[in-house]
């Protein structure tokens, strides 16, 4: 793409390491738990024309049961197609020739994922080839360690890169014309942050009392609800849903806000919030506005503690009978998440009633960037989940967070589900991994590159 830009590079090499993530306790949401992962780790050589070159990195787990929630193939079997599309979008990108952006680059090479899913899970003799999100997973460590090289090739901070400087082409070339003359400089913070509330994770089968538990971890880590909000005087709390047991979903927020509200007077916190997220098992919009409706007659606070509402029906957003949203979104915001793939899901999302967008560092850090745009320009609500992020991959995500003006919180639960893989980074940037006041401190994520390394 144009060799217009002293700054353009090209990718000389990209390598892979898999390293395993131990799980301390498994995480259960839309019906399905994981105990276990694999982390990707990649290495990124970009160069420019002139000869000058950089070395970046990038981590994100490979997050199959989320990511492809397949009815024809095992976990195992999704995970291992996973790693292996890593493995072949790492050589796509450096046996790519041209010089470019890493966002430019990036958005050449992806014309090629969904070829390149179909021939990997041809290879492995799998009748189902990875679908978008799960394509857009596996590249993500690479996206990334590309814009970590290249940032740290010019002694900037990534998210410092992005104007008409550094790009050939503005928005519009990835969007559509009414984005025409700007670039994604316009759409991010030039600074990060000073914190971020850090939204805390409730899976479906976490114990929220003393009677909840079955057996404690051999750690001093908390295990209740009452114990995190205590330790880390948490204000934003995540909470899995069922979505097909609506009785059970009612009464699950209702004694949250039963412990959480014991807990929030005992430290003289008046002001705390929920997250809802039904994780796609909802059969329709009718079922997230009955379930509102019933937390608001019995328990008006805790109704209005509900920041949004993430994701509560399919992904397949182009289905014929794919639930539209403006009912429930006319009473909270609602998230689009894992049907957030491309430019033209977030068109449609926004047809069919979605009021927020939920980004994601495992989309890609060119996704993001692209995503956070369109969604400031639409006035969208804009939040930052997780995939259980540890150590590097938890930083990039900290890192988006605090540089896309309006994003409200970020998720982080590595630290109660896998927190070992944490330590390594947890020493060098400690105050990322610690919660006070709810809050992570994300004033020293400005650095070159991703800013943390």
């Amino acid at each position: 793409m144009g060799h217009g830009k002293p700054t353009d590079v090209t990718v000389r090499e990209v390598s892979l390491t898999f390293e395993p993530i131990p799980y301390r306790a498994p995480l259960k949401f839309g019906g399905r738990t994981v105990s276990s992962g694999w982390m990707v780790n990649a290495t990124a050589v970009v160069e420019t024309q002139q000869g000058r070159h950089a070395t970046g990195h990038g981590s994100m787990p490979v997050g199959n049961v989320w990511a492809w929630p397949s009815a024809v193939l095992e976990p195992d079997q999704t995970e291992k197609a996973m790693l292996e599309y890593s493995k072949r979008v790492a050589e796509l990108f450096g046996s790519y020739p041209g010089y470019g952006h890493p966002m430019e680059i990036e958005f050449e090479v992806n014309t090629e994922y969904e070829h390149l899913a179909r021939r990997v899970s041809e290879s492995l003799g799998f009748s189902e080839a990875l679908p978008p999100l799960a394509q857009l997973v596996a590249a993500s460590p690479i996206d990334a360690a590309i814009h970590d090289a290249y940032g740290r090739m010019l002694k900037l901070n990534s998210f410092n890169v992005l104007s008409r400087q550094f790009c050939n082409v503005d928005l519009s070339h990835f969007l559509d014309n009414s984005f025409a003359g700007e670039y994604a400089d316009q759409y991010t913070r030039r600074e990060p942050v000073a914190s971020l509330p850090l939204y805390h994770l409730i899976g479906a089968i976490d114990p929220l009392t003393e009677a909840d538990v079955q057996s404690r971890p051999n750690d001093t880590l908390p295990v209740t609800l009452g114990e995190w909000i205590a330790a880390d005087q948490l204000t934003h709390l995540k909470i899995k849903l069922a979505g097909d047991q609506l009785d059970w979903d009612v009464q699950r927020v209702l004694s949250i806000d039963d412990v959480a509200t014991a807990a929030q007077a005992a430290r003289g916190c008046t002001r705390w919030y929920y997250s809802c997220d039904f994780n796609e098992k909802c059969d329709s919009a009718a079922y997230v506005v009955e379930f509102l409706q019933r937390i608001q007659a019995v328990n008006p606070a805790a109704f209005d503690r509900i920041q949004y509402i993430e994701q509560p029906t399919s992904r397949n957003l182009s289905a014929a009978n794919a639930p539209q949203m403006h009912q429930a979104s006319a009473i909270k915001p609602v998230v689009i998440d894992e049907a957030l793939i491309s430019w033209e899901s977030l068109l449609l999302a926004r047809e069919q009633g979605y009021s927020g967008i939920a980004l994601k560092a495992c989309k890609g850090q060119t996704e993001s960037l692209l995503m956070a745009a369109a969604a400031q320009k639409f006035g969208m609500f804009l939040c930052v989940q997780d995939l259980t992020c540890p150590g590097a991959s938890f930083l990039h995500s900290c890192s988006l967070s605090a540089h896309i003006p309006g994003v409200a919180a970020v998720e982080g639960n590595a630290r109660q589900y896998c927190p070992a893989s944490n330590q390594k980074w947890a020493r060098k940037l400690p105050g990322v991994f610690t919660v006070k006041d709810g809050k992570i401190d994300t004033s020293r994520l400005a650095g070159p590159g991703l800013g943390f390394q």
